[in-house]
Order: structure tokens, then C-alpha cells, then sequence
């Protein structure tokens, strides 16, 4: 069966890594793109990569245009698709890459987003651990209609320690995270920061002192992987000279009386018959560069033993894995194809 696609936002970053992996899909067919102001340019004015749609050309972005398709992608500014969302009649799947439908809490979304606070939909991280009993967010993809594609900064850092949690090997009252992520995840508008001058050559902390958006995210991840007690975290992201990437370094406190042998074991049986989300082996730990292009996730772990904590290394492209791939896997399982088809393992380099 072929599905019917629409990708609103289709001319951003987001929207032009979602299409670039949908080309590639052999149960998706994109029939309509939308764009803001560049409605009504032919979409490769603004995704020259994308030669294979060439055909398709920007649309305005309204209920009327994204009704009656298969499957919705939404890769709009948060507070953007929300509205949208609730309009959908004729929609058997939305997926929101936004941030609209991710939060549960609607106190959590008025102090870090603020607007109007949307319903939570299925969360689009299939392999985050969601008890100690070792089930999973994928679980809850099945059959699903509306889907919450996960912020790429909570992603990983939720992956990073979910196991950690479950397991009961680490404490969740003192985690520190500190992520070099590329300055695609801040989309492709025009920011004076984020020019090639104001990039090149520095690395540039941002949202410090506990202001990030993904925090509630990645709290509300691991309290349903299952943490004991308040989640504390501290949360700094740096932006880096490399147009994709995520690199996220998290520390934990080691539970009293656990070994480096069990701390291992824990990240190693959780992801062990996971295809997108890898733990290396002892000793190594991941770049950016070998995730480039990827649907995948690879960690190294290791235990601090002067400083009583673990260490998880975690990279992953925010594009892909971190967004669009997430997308589209939950999107195969929630139509109950295989999770993995239109998506790969393989990156590209150098």
C-alpha cells in the first residue's frame, strides 16, 4: 500500500530532512509540500538537494491543503502547529515535529514556550525505556494517529540515561548534561548569531542556567523511565562550527554499591537488540561525524570512579535521528510497517 504524504514547513531544515528520507521510502508518496512566505516557489528553490521532487512546488500551509492525506509532517515553528493539528479531519496519521504536542504538563509549557497548551500525543522515541520493567514508548506507537516527534536535544539526552535510570544504577537529583550541537536545530531563519561569520572558529554557550526548552521534555522522559524522586538537571547546550551534530556528554551520580560491570550491563542489554541506538564498546566513545545522514544514535559509557558518577557520551544528527528519522520510524510503526524501512544505519563521510 502506498501512503499519501503532506510535509507542512516542507522549505526549513526540518522539512527538507523529512523529504530527503521520504524520497527514499517505498510505502510513501509526497503529493504536497507547504511553505510561509515561500508558497509558491517550486520546492527545489529552496531545497536545491532535493532533485528527485523537483515536480512538487510550495503551497500555503492551511487545514483546507494538508486534509485528506494519508499522513500529515508537521516541521513548523513551535506554537505553529497546534492550531493546525485541531482542524485535521481527514488525516489517518499526524506527526508534529514541533514542540506543540509534547509536554503533558501544561504549567511545564507556560513557563518554558508559553501560548495555548496543546494535548500531549504518542512521544517518538521508540526506544526510550518507559518502567524499570524494561517496556518501551514503542509500545505505545502502535496504531497510533497523532505522534509527538521528540525536541533532538531531549532525545539524546533522555536515551543517554534512561537505562542508567531503569536499572536503578544511577540517581536522577544531579545530572549534569553539556551538548555541542550544530546550529541547524535552530532553523533555517535568518539570526545574526547564527551566521557563518558569527560561527566560524568559537563555540557559544546558550539558554544557560536552566532556561532550555528541552529540560521538561527530558524530566518528563526519564520520570517515565521510571527515576525515584525529583529529576534535577542541569542543561547546557554550546553551539559549534558544524551544520549538524549533536554531541551530549551526561553525568549521573552511581548508586551506592553498583559496579562499573553492572552500569555497563545495563546500557549494553538495554539497546542490545535496538537497530538505531548502538552502545559501543568498552572504551570508545561516538563522533558526530559518524552519525551524519544517519537514523542512528551510538553512546559510549563509562564509569567516573574518583567522582562517584557515570559518564554517557551520546551523538546523534539532529536532522535525522534526532528529528525527521524519529518521525518517520514512529510513523512505520504506528502504521505497522517495519520500523526500519526508509531508514538506514549508514552515514556519510568523510
Amino acid at each position: 500500500m502506498t501512503y499519501s504524504v503532506a510535509v507542512a514547513g516542507a522549505s526549513g531544515y526540518a522539512g527538507g530532512e523529512l523529504l530527503r528520507l521520504l524520497a527514499g521510502h517505498p510505502e510513501f508518496e509526497v503529493r504536497t509540500v507547504t511553505g510561509h512566505s515561500s508558497a509558491g516557489q517550486p520546492l527545489i528553490a529552496t531545497q536545491p538537494h532535493l532533485r528527485s521532487l523537483a515536480h512538487l512546488t510550495l503551497r500555503e500551509t492551511t487545514p483546507e491543503v494538508l486534509d485528506g492525506h494519508d499522513i500529515v509532517f508537521f516541521a513548523l515553528p513551535h506554537g505553529a502547529s497546534g492550531a493546525l493539528t485541531a482542524q485535521l479531519t481527514n488525516v489517518r496519521l499526524a506527526v508534529d515535529c514541533g514542540a506543540d504536542h509534547r509536554l503533558t504538563n501544561a504549567a511545564d509549557w507556560a513557563k518554558f514556550y508559553g501560548g495555548e497548551h496543546h494535548e500531549a500525543w504518542s512521544y517518538g522515541v521508540p526506544e526510550l525505556l518507559t518502567s524499570t520493567t524494561g517496556s518501551r514508548q514503542r509500545q505505545a506507537l502502535i496504531g497510533a494517529t497523532r505522534i509527538a516527534a521528540p525536541g533532538c536535544n531531549a532525545s539524546t539526552v533522555a536515551l543517554s540515561l534512561a537505562p542508567g535510570i531503569a536499572a536503578g544504577v544511577i540517581a536522577a537529583d544531579d545530572i549534569v548534561s553539556v551538548l555541542a550541537v550544530g546550529p541547524s536545530g535552530a532553523g533555517k531563519a535568518a539570526k545574526t548569531h547564527l551566521l557563518g561569520a558569527e560561527l566560524m572558529g568559537t563555540a557559544n554557550p546558550y539558554a544557560v542556567g536552566g532556561t532550555h526548552r528541552h529540560i521538561p521534555e527530558i524530566q518528563q522522559a526519564l520520570r517515565g523511565a521510571g527515576a525515584r524522586g525529583d529529576v534535577t538537571l542541569s542543561f547546557t547546550p554550546v553551539l559549534v562550527p558544524m551544520s549538524r551534530g549533536i554531541l551530549a556528554t551526561s553525568t549521573a551520580k552511581l548508586a551506592p554499591g553498583v559496579t562499573a560491570a553492572e552500569v555497563r550491563a545495563a546500557w549494553v542489554n538495554a539497546y542490545a537488540e535496538e537497530p538505531f541506538v548502538h552502545v559501543l564498546p568498552e572504551g570508545e566513545y561516538p563522533r558526530t561525524a559518524d552519525t551524519l545522514g544517519a537514523n542512528t544514535c551510538l553512546m559510549g559509557v563509562v564509569v567516573d570512579e574518583a567522582a562517584g558518577r557515570v559518564v554517557v557520551v551520546a551523538a546523534l544528527d539532529n536532522l535525522a535521528k534526532g528529528t525527521a528519522g524519529a518521525a518517520i520510524q514512529s510513523a512505520n510503526i504506528a502504521l505497522g510497517l517495519p520500523e526500519s524501512t526508509g531508514l538506514s544505519v549508514d552515514g556519510v563521510a568523510p
